[in-house]
């Protein structure tokens, strides 16, 4: 069963972030063979992301733990914290799941 992981920037990190995102982004592409989707999160007020959901096709929870602390935004402070639950699909593409 997949993992949803989730994220939200630590404070005052903005500039921060700016400078780490293509290396960020790098790194969310070359694990895209594994993610089911992945996507930044905003502020209602603000086009600039300050957080992040992963949804990583694994069975086993240390390889989204493994994902996650290997992220470079993890590895320099952009986010100290995040959560991981299993998911599983009900409704995909608009389009309900047989169950």
């Amino acid at each position: 069963m997949p993992y949803v992981i989730m994220f939200h920037d630590d404070p005052d990190v903005r500039e921060r972030k700016r400078e780490l995102r293509a290396v960020h982004l790098e790194y969310v592409k070359s694990n895209s063979p594994r993610i089911i989707a992945s996507g930044g999160l905003f502020p209602d007020d603000d086009d600039f992301p300050n957080g992040g959901l992963i949804i990583l096709d694994s069975e086993v929870r240390q390889d989204a733990v493994d994902y996650i602390e290997n992220d470079p935004f993890f590895l320099n402070g952009i986010f100290t914290t995040y959560t991981i639950d299993r998911w599983r699909k009900f409704i995909f593409d608009h389009k309900p799941i047989s169950t």
